[in-house]
């Protein structure tokens, strides 16, 4: 029996660049398991914490799962601490569908900070140089996307639908969760997540 996996995201990249990373998380903890994952349901944070507004795309995103299926949710924090707003989500959203196992994930600054923790591996890839260093500390920056920008080939700029998913599909996921402790997070979600999605469906 496969496995579904209902997501909610922020941004137009993280549609298709978080379905990316969870397939490669499962590949490598579950190489034999198939997971189906819907197109995610795109909400900004703002909108998602408001009363009622979580509620309802967590029962969307549910839905979309079908029976027995998770919820997986992949917020920016921007300026907020992930590790105070993350568990309140968490528990609205398992209040709300307290049937289905849900995890809440939010990227420190932004997504693409997880890219950041492993530029190594993203040397040569998407204009970017031969020689990229990551930054001393890839989750206390703001403006990731500019970032990236900066240190690409001339005349290309990142663009979040087209180089997300890509680099997601490359970079190194040892290294982020070594020097990112949000990614670290995201990744030990997701095990537990699926994990739990295949005793259910036993």
């Amino acid at each position: 029996m496969r496995i579904r996996l209902g997501c909610i995201v922020e941004g137009h990249g993280e549609v298709e660049a978080v379905p990316v990373v969870v397939r490669r998380i499962v590949e490598r903890e579950s190489p034999f398991e198939v997971i189906q994952i819907p197109r995610p349901i795109r909400i900004s944070k703002d909108s998602f914490v408001k009363a009622d507004e979580l509620e309802r795309t967590v029962e969307l995103a549910a839905r979309l799962a079908g029976e027995a299926g998770g919820v997986l949710v992949v917020l920016d924090s921007d300026d907020d601490c992930p590790a105070e707003q993350g568990p309140a989500l968490l528990a609205r959203a398992e209040a709300a569908r307290s049937d289905r196992p849900i995890a809440v994930v939010l990227a420190k600054r932004e997504f693409e900070g997880w890219l950041l923790a492993a530029a190594e591996s993203l040397r040569g890839q998407r204009g970017l140089p031969d020689d990229l260093q990551p930054p001393t500390d890839p989750e206390a920056i703001r403006g990731v996307k500019e970032w990236l920008t900066g240190r690409m080939a001339a005349g290309r700029a990142y663009s979040s639908t087209l180089d997300q998913p890509a680099l997601s599909a490359c970079f190194d996921l040892d290294l982020a969760r070594e020097r990112s402790v949000s990614f670290d997070k995201f990744y030990r979600d997701t095990v537990a997540l699926i994990s739990r999605l295949q005793s259910a469906s036993r």
